[in-house]
C-alpha cells in the first residue's frame, strides 16, 4: 500500500482478521503496511500509556487522534507522546477532539481504537467503533453494569462477522510467564482447586482535585474513578485483573453466586467522590470452588497484590510465577519478555497485519460481569446469583449515549460537600 492510498488502507483493514494469539517468538511476520492509523479515546495515565504500547509494537503504527474530555489533557499527551515517539506521532489540531462526542472524531481518523477513558463508555465506544469498521482495543473494565456487558458481547459478535480484531486490556492472558504458570495449575501441579484469594489492597487510586470555576459534570468525568456511575466502583476496576485469573484457572468458568461486604470508611473529601474504600467478595464457583475477593483504597495501609490458587496438592503465587507442595517449580524465564502490556498489543497489530482475526470478546465479557456482580452485592448487601446479573439490564443512570456536554450529572454534594454513597442494606439496584 502507498502512502497515499487512503481507500486501499482502508480496504486492507477492513478485511483483515486475527487468530488466536501465539506468543512473540512463535508468531509469522507478514509484510508490514506502509502505516496503521490509530486514534486514542481518553487521554489520562491508561491513555497515553496504551497509545506507547501500541507504537511499541511496529515502526508502521502512528498516532493520528486524540481525544478526551479536557482539550488541554489531549494537547498535553500529544506533545509528550511525540517527545517519546517523534516519527509515530502525526496528531494534527483538526484531530485532536474534546468533549463527550469526541470519541466520534477518533473514530471517523482512524483504522485502529484504542479507547481507555471512563469505563462507562467502553461498551458504546466499542460498539461505535466496530459499526464503523475499525479494530479496537479496549482497556478493562469494559462495562461497569450489565446492561454494558450485554452491548460489549453484542459488539464483538458484530465485530465477528465483520472479520475485526478486538483485543482486550486484561493483559494478564497475554503474560508468558502467567501463561506457563496457568498451564502447569491445568496440567495438575497444584492437584485439584480447592480454593482462591484475589487482593488488591492498595492508596486511593488518581485523585483529581477540582479545577476554578469547574462546571460540576467535567469535574466528575476528569475524576472517574472516583464516581460510581462512571467507573463502577473499585471491584471492576481493580479486581476485574484478579477475577479475570481465577476464571481463568478454573478454565473460564463463571461464579454460580456471590455475596459481598463494602462501604466508606475513612475517605473524606469532594474529591473520593461517590464509591466505596473497601470491599470484599465471596464467589461459589462449580465444583465447591470459592474465590475470596479483597480490594481497599486506603491511605497508610498494609498493600498487597496476588492471586493465590489453594489446591489439594499444593498452592500456586501466580503473580510471582511460583508452585510449590507436591510440584515445587518457579519460572526463570526472563522479565524482560514479561512486558504483557506491550504484548496485548503486539497481538493486535500482528493480526492485522496478516490479515487474521483475533477476539476477545468471550473472556472479556464474562470476566467484567464476575466483579459487577460482585461490586452489586457490596453496594446493596444482597446475595447475587450468576442468572439475576446475566439476564439483568441494570445500567447506573445515564446511559452512555445520553450524556452530553451540557447534561447535569446524576449526583450532587449534599450540604457537607460530600457526595452520596450506596447504603448496604437499604440501596436497591437489581
Amino acid at each position: 500500500m502507498s502512502s497515499n492510498s487512503s481507500h486501499d488502507r482502508r480496504d486492507f483493514l477492513k478485511t483483515a482478521s486475527a487468530a488466536a494469539w501465539l506468543p512473540a517468538n512463535l508468531m509469522v511476520h507478514a509484510a508490514e503496511p506502509a502505516s496503521i492509523r490509530v486514534g486514542v479515546i481518553g487521554c489520562g495515565g491508561r491513555g497515553e500509556a496504551a497509545a506507547m504500547n501500541a507504537m511499541n509494537a511496529g515502526k508502521d503504527i502512528t498516532i493520528v487522534a486524540l481525544g478526551d474530555i479536557l482539550l488541554d489533557r489531549a494537547q498535553e499527551k500529544r506533545t509528550s507522546l511525540k517527545l517519546r515517539y517523534p516519527g509515530q506521532v502525526d496528531v494534527t489540531d483538526d484531530r485532536i477532539f474534546s468533549g463527550f462526542q469526541a470519541f466520534k472524531g477518533v473514530i471517523a481518523n482512524s483504522d485502529v481504537v484504542i479507547i481507555a477513558n471512563a469505563a462507562k463508555f467502553h461498551p458504546y465506544h466499542l460498539k461505535m467503533a466496530i459499526e464503523a469498521g475499525k479494530h479496537v482495543f479496549v482497556e478493562k473494565p469494559h462495562a461497569i453494569d450489565p446492561a454494558g456487558v450485554k452491548m460489549v458481547q453484542a459488539a464483538c459478535e458484530t465485530a465477528r462477522q465483520k472479520g475485526l480484531c478486538v483485543v482486550s486490556g486484561l493483559q494478564s492472558r497475554y503474560h508468558p510467564g502467567y501463561i506457563e504458570t496457568m498451564q502447569r495449575v491445568h496440567d495438575g501441579a497444584v492437584g485439584d482447586i480447592v480454593a482462591i484469594q484475589e487482593t488488591w489492597l492498595r492508596p486511593p487510586y488518581v485523585v483529581r482535585q477540582r479545577r476554578p470555576k469547574q462546571k460540576e459534570l467535567e469535574f466528575q468525568a476528569s475524576n472517574q474513578y472516583h464516581f460510581h456511575w462512571l467507573s463502577g466502583d473499585d471491584v471492576p476496576q481493580t479486581l476485574i485483573h484478579n477475577l479475570d485469573r481465577s476464571s481463568w484457572a478454573l478454565r473460564n468458568a463463571a461464579p454460580l453466586r456471590c455475596y459481598g461486604m463494602g462501604g466508606r470508611s475513612t475517605l473524606r473529601g469532594e474529591e473520593y467522590g461517590s464509591v466505596f474504600d473497601h470491599n470484599s467478595v465471596v464467589y461459589d464457583f462449580p465444583n465447591g470452588v470459592r474465590v475470596y475477593a479483597l480490594c481497599r483504597t486506603i491511605d497508610n495501609c498494609y498493600n498487597e497484590n496476588s492471586s493465590l490458587i489453594l489446591g489439594s496438592k499444593g498452592r500456586c503465587d501466580l503473580l510471582k510465577l511460583q508452585i510449590t507442595g507436591a510440584v515445587n517449580w518457579k519460572s526463570t524465564g526472563p522479565a524482560s519478555k514479561n512486558n504483557a502490556y506491550d504484548l496485548e498489543h503486539v497481538a493486535l497489530f500482528e493480526a492485522i497485519r496478516a490479515g487474521k482475526v483475533v477476539n476477545n470478546g468471550d473472556y472479556m465479557a464474562r470476566s467484567t460481569l464476575i466483579p459487577i456482580m460482585g461490586q452489586l452485592s457490596c453496594y446493596t448487601g444482597k446475595e447475587m446469583t450468576w442468572e439475576q446479573v446475566s439476564q439483568s439490564n441494570f445500567s447506573y443512570a445515564p446511559r452512555p449515549e445520553e450524556i452530553h456536554d451540557d447534561m447535569e450529572p446524576p449526583i450532587w454534594p449534599g450540604p457537607d460537600g460530600l457526595y452520596p454513597v450506596m447504603v448496604p442494606g437499604v440501596t436497591k439496584l437489581i
